[in-house]
């Protein structure tokens, strides 16, 4: 694994917990708040429930939780890795974790009325790589029943398309803050499904002529290694250390 030690790194944790531990998890979700605060070289970070699937569930799974941080560096990140406490804590008592680095590519909108990923210089991505998208919105309340109607269908089509590795749904706030992280073979074949897809395409318009978010991100990254296993596999083996 060749990372520049001084260029700014993103990277996602998903890990899953014994049953037992579901409750003590669900209470870090507040306690991690603080020495992610204090991190150095931090610069972004959420700590996200995951919903039961791989893609947007009203349903929680409290087995497994996920972390999104954007460092000012990857040596900060390593130095986070190998001393933090909240690291310490989820490979000590998670039964599974993956995580992935990662460097944006392209990306437009905000969270949480920050553009986290500002003063990163994008990069280059070979369109036959492999391709991670991340795709958050803040779901207006007067259009939430709407959104639920129109998920099913979009995420019936995703879930069947063959260059689709896998994908999970996370979020901050049940239903009205939500994501969904995807691992894609490679950009030809997300674009095919992206505009290809009729129900996609027409959730793309009614988000835009309705209204639905008050506040969208959309990031296209480039992975640059892939630690550990998601559902018992490591979704990017050629990316393993």
């Amino acid at each position: 694994m060749m990372i520049d030690e001084q260029q700014p790194i993103v990277a996602f944790t998903l890990a899953r917990y014994p049953l037992r531990y579901c409750v003590a998890n669900l209470a870090h979700m507040g306690f991690d708040r603080w020495p992610l605060l204090r991190a150095p070289g931090l610069s972004f970070w959420r700590l996200l429930g995951v919903g039961q699937g791989r893609v947007f569930n009203p349903h929680a799974d409290l087995q497994r939780f996920a972390l999104f941080t954007v460092w000012q560096s990857f040596a900060a990140l390593r130095q986070f890795e190998q001393r933090g406490a909240v690291m310490r804590r989820i490979r000590s008592l998670s039964e599974e974790m993956w995580t992935v680095y990662m460097r944006p590519v392209r990306w437009h909108g905000s969270w949480g009325g920050r553009d986290p990923f500002r003063g990163i210089a994008p990069v280059a991505l070979d369109e036959q790589s492999p391709h991670i998208i991340l795709t958050r919105a803040t779901i207006r309340p007067t259009r939430l029943a709407a959104f639920l109607r129109a998920v099913p269908a979009v995420a019936e089509e995703l879930l069947q398309h063959d260059a689709l590795i896998n994908s999970v749904g996370v979020g901050e706030m049940p239903l009205l803050r939500q994501a969904t992280l995807s691992i894609w073979r490679s950009l030809p074949t997300m674009t095919e499904f992206a505009y290809g897809s009729q129900a996609h395409r027409e959730v793309v318009r009614r988000t835009r002529s309705e209204r639905w978010y008050s506040e969208e991100l959309f990031a296209r990254f480039r992975p640059l290694a892939s630690i550990g296993t998601w559902d018992g596999i490591n979704p990017l083996p050629e990316l393993a250390p």
